[in-house]
């Protein structure tokens, strides 16, 4: 098993973080959400994320393999950047406030 800080640990979550956070992007920019309604995108991108995480997690643990590089891949890159419980916590923090929630910028005012 590789040290958890090792250039190749921090490769492998990097990786998975490209992409979960192209996938939370691509579902932001599908399934927008309407300025002054609940997030309904981001939170069901949260909860789907944290199924998932425990499928994850519990499949690990049942086949007893100690798969270090998949848990980090999958569980901390992926899911960890899909699933940002900061988002939902911002966006709803907005609506309540009375702010709308911003949009995805459009590929073409960048």
């Amino acid at each position: 098993m590789t040290h958890p800080l090792s250039p190749r640990a921090l490769l492998i979550v990097a990786v998975g973080g490209a992409v979960g956070a192209l996938a939370r992007y691509g579902l932001s920019r599908a399934f927008p959400v309407a300025p002054g309604t609940f997030p309904a995108t981001t939170f069901v991108i949260n909860v789907t994320g944290a199924f998932a995480l425990a499928f994850l997690l519990e499949s690990l643990l049942r086949r007893g393999a100690p798969d270090h590089w998949l848990r980090l891949l999958v569980g901390v890159g992926v899911l960890g950047a899909f699933t940002t419980f900061s988002t939902m916590a911002t966006e709803i923090a907005l609506v309540l406030a009375g702010f709308r929630v911003p949009p995805v910028p459009d590929e073409d005012e960048s």
